[in-house]
């Protein structure tokens, strides 16, 4: 008896201390958002014969400047290369992106089958930090990209989960 008393305090300082090591190993099981140097978005809407509507619903987080006069685009789209280019989404006077807010867009565009990538480009100087964009469709389920970052400057920053949803590389 004495001893399987003095085995458990050791199995349980084991067990902590794989059980630590595998966190601290881990990833994060939500895609992080990437920089894209080479993505052009398409300003045409040729790409399709229809055009669809789309509601795309931008969270600032509460830990971004308190307002940004930074110019903010958006283009987000399919696996098959259609895609919809929303330019100076931003209007300082309106009060768009400020600190803890929610501003909901409608954007006309090529249709396209369900959304699987979504990027953000800001310009200036001021920084903003999205926290979630939500991006609703006719023809497409709801899908929401978690940002919780600040978007880099100059760059094309976001999520292309193309390749995980239907196997295909994305086209631009």
């Amino acid at each position: 008896m004495g001893r399987t008393i003095s085995a458990l305090p050791t199995f349980l300082v084991y067990t902590t201390f794989v059980f630590t090591f595998a966190l601290a190993q881990s990833s994060s099981i939500l895609p992080q958002p990437q920089s894209l140097a080479s993505f052009i978005p398409n300003n045409t809407h040729t790409q399709n014969q229809g055009t669809c509507s789309f509601t795309v619903s931008i969270k600032t987080s509460c830990s971004s400047p308190k307002y940004t006069r930074d110019e903010i685009s958006l283009s987000f789209g399919d696996a098959y290369g259609n895609q919809v280019y929303a330019p100076r989404l931003d209007d300082p006077r309106s009060k768009t992106f400020e600190r803890c807010s929610t501003d909901t867009f409608e954007i006309s565009g090529p249709c396209t089958y369900q959304i699987c990538y979504l990027y953000l480009y800001r310009s200036g100087y001021d920084g903003w930090k999205p926290e979630t964009v939500k991006l609703y469709g006719y023809h497409v389920k709801a899908v929401s990209f978690y940002y919780n970052t600040f978007i880099p400057n100059g760059v094309w920053y976001g999520f292309n989960l193309c390749n995980a949803v239907s196997g295909l590389a994305l086209v631009n």
